[in-house]
């Protein structure tokens, strides 16, 4: 009699549509699913998704399985993880019952935080935030930051070379391109466009860091001289803000800092007022406006779109604060960014045990604490 062997049941990714607009990027591409599909211990199911820039057929093309967009919320089974991009859709309310895998932009208290965390605690799921996955030194696994920052510094360029401030503040809707090539060109050519020939001077805080990296490789691949670009990190900060230098040396300003504790602000409005004031667009990378602590609060707790990229606040100044800026590249940034989570990914064949997803899981836990004991009347309903 031949043995009756029973084969390993396969960890169920299923990668959800996004239901951000304009939102292009993938939490796992074709090339990365080929790879995890690849060991044999993977099963992946893909929903449509006709904003994503890796077409159905180049999943399929490698073994995943199609389904429906947002056919997550009836059709994954139990088991299934729910791996995305950006938050869910904060006008459903729906328990959340399955293990979660995206960027929920809640863990830092920022508004509405525990309103998501409520759904999971109401449906007995899990958060795991793409965020808060660090390795054994404390570093994040995997991050958007070098591409947020690429983006934002040619998104910053392309608003200062408008010719007016009235056409900074009608700027037109920006959409992704194809590849770096095609964004350098529009870049170049904008500003070869400005009146007179002249370049900005730009200042870059978190200069040290993977977005700060990625905005100064823009402005250098933009045809600026070292001259005008500073770059700022913590030794040039550590003194304390507010710096009135910012407004009146520079003008452009990217912020590119993770804020992770409480700082004195970087610039407020008083600076804005300055008579000499040189200043006209900041972007803001980090784009944390709802976060307490927030180092610029000089625009409100609005944010931009690829459809109206820029905010004009009431001193006139240009503010560019998308919180998906990688979209502008999409492809290579996703690329880029699941090469990185591969190996995260790859330890899910063993469940959510290892390290990185335990440490997650307790970070969630905590936040849930955190947020039933500044709303317990919310989570006693």
């Amino acid at each position: 009699m031949t043995p009756v062997t029973n084969t390993p049941a396969k960890t169920h990714l299923w990668l959800r549509a996004e239901t951000k607009a304009d939102e292009h990027r993938s939490a796992l591409t074709p090339t990365h699913a080929a790879a995890l599909l690849a060991r044999g211990t993977f099963q992946i199911t893909v929903e449509s998704d006709p904003q994503r820039i890796f077409p159905d057929s180049e999943f399929a093309a490698v073994g995943c399985t199609l389904a429906p967009s947002h056919s997550w919320r009836t059709q994954a089974p139990a088991e299934a993880i729910i791996l995305g991009l950006k938050e869910l859709t904060p006008e459903d309310t729906f328990p959340l019952t399955h293990n979660h895998i995206h960027f929920a932009h809640c863990f830092k208290h920022q508004a509405g935080w525990y309103k998501t965390l409520k759904r999971f605690h109401n449906g007995n799921g899990t958060l795991y935030d793409l965020e808060f996955l660090n390795d054994e030194h404390g570093r994040r696994v995997a991050a958007f930051g070098f591409m947020a920052g690429f983006a934002g510094a040619a998104v910053g360029l392309d608003v200062w070379a408008s010719a007016s401030p009235a056409d900074r503040t009608n700027f037109p809707s920006i959409s992704a391109f194809p590849n770096e090539a095609a964004l350098l060109t529009h870049i170049k050519a904008r500003l070869a466009a400005r009146a007179g020939g002249q370049l900005p001077k730009v200042l870059v805080i978190g200069a040290l860091g993977r977005c700060g990296r990625g905005a100064v490789d823009m402005l250098r691949k933009a045809g600026l001289p070292e001259s005008h670009i500073a770059q700022w990190d913590l030794n040039e900060t550590k003194r304390g803000g507010p710096f009135p230098e910012i407004a009146t040396d520079y003008d452009v300003f990217i912020n590119c800092i993770y804020l992770s504790s409480p700082i004195p602000p970087f610039l407020t409005r008083h600076e804005l007022d300055l008579p000499n004031r040189k200043l006209s667009v900041l972007v803001d990378v980090s784009c944390d406006p709802n976060n307490p602590h927030n180092p610029i609060p000089v625009y409100g707790e609005s944010i931009s779109t690829f459809v109206k990229p820029t905010i004009t606040t009431d001193q006139g100044l240009h503010v560019v604060a998308i919180d998906h800026l990688p979209s502008l590249l999409p492809r290579e940034a996703s690329e880029m960014f699941v090469a990185d989570l591969l190996p995260s990914l790859v330890e899910l064949e063993n469940g959510l045990g290892a390290r990185v997803w335990r440490e997650a899981r307790q970070l969630f836990e905590k936040k849930v604490g955190e947020a039933k004991s500044e709303y317990p009347n919310e989570f006693s309903s």
